[in-house]
């Protein structure tokens, strides 16, 4: 008999410190999502800015069941159309934005925004070394090349992390063909 109760002091105490800790859980994600939320709204403002030169504000349109961003320059004229986009990578998604004038089909820039590669290899896709393979480039199809690119259209290999390279040139590919979907190289 002792036994039993024993086990239920033990059962009754176990669920106390979970039904407890399951609040403060709750208390703690309620507290700190608008934090979160606006940490997420500031950088994806930053990165809009960063891939839309001569942007001064932006407009958020929702096209083809895709959200893009509008850079418009102070006269309120389009200057260019994001995308963030997301594709698998080598170790997991890679979610990038990119920046892009459809009229003169023509990519900006573009930022990484969020990773899994490996450190030190595949991470380096976040460098300026490569992103600047696809700053003020036509659209086209990429190529990823070891060594140095020879065409307007290739892009220059990370050094042994290739499958990064060419899952963001990849993920970089099929923004364009949304972008080119949604505004089919025509001012609005």
């Amino acid at each position: 008999m002792d036994k039993s109760n024993n086990t239920g002091k033990l059962i009754a105490t176990l669920t106390v410190i979970g039904i407890v800790s399951a609040l403060i859980l709750a208390f703690v994600y309620l507290w700190t999502t608008p934090y979160i939320e606006q940490h997420q709204a500031e950088a994806r403002e930053k990165a809009i800015f960063n891939v839309l030169p001569g942007a001064t504000d932006y407009n958020k349109v929702d096209k083809n069941g895709l959200t893009f961003y509008e850079g418009v320059d102070e006269a309120g004229n389009r200057v260019g159309v994001a995308l963030i986009i997301t594709g698998g990578g080598f170790q997991g998604q890679i979610r990038l934005i990119i920046g892009t004038d459809p009229v003169a089909e023509k990519i900006y820039a573009i930022s990484i925004l969020e990773h899994q590669e490996t450190p030190g290899l595949g991470a380096r896709i976040t460098g300026e070394q490569y992103l600047s393979n696809f700053e003020n480039k036509s659209f086209g199809d990429y190529r990823v090349v070891k060594g140095k690119a020879q065409k307007p259209t290739d892009v220059e290999a990370i050094s042994g992390a290739t499958i990064s390279s060419t899952k963001v040139t990849n993920i970089v590919e099929t923004g364009i063909e949304e972008i080119k979907s949604a505004y089919g190289g025509v001012t609005e």
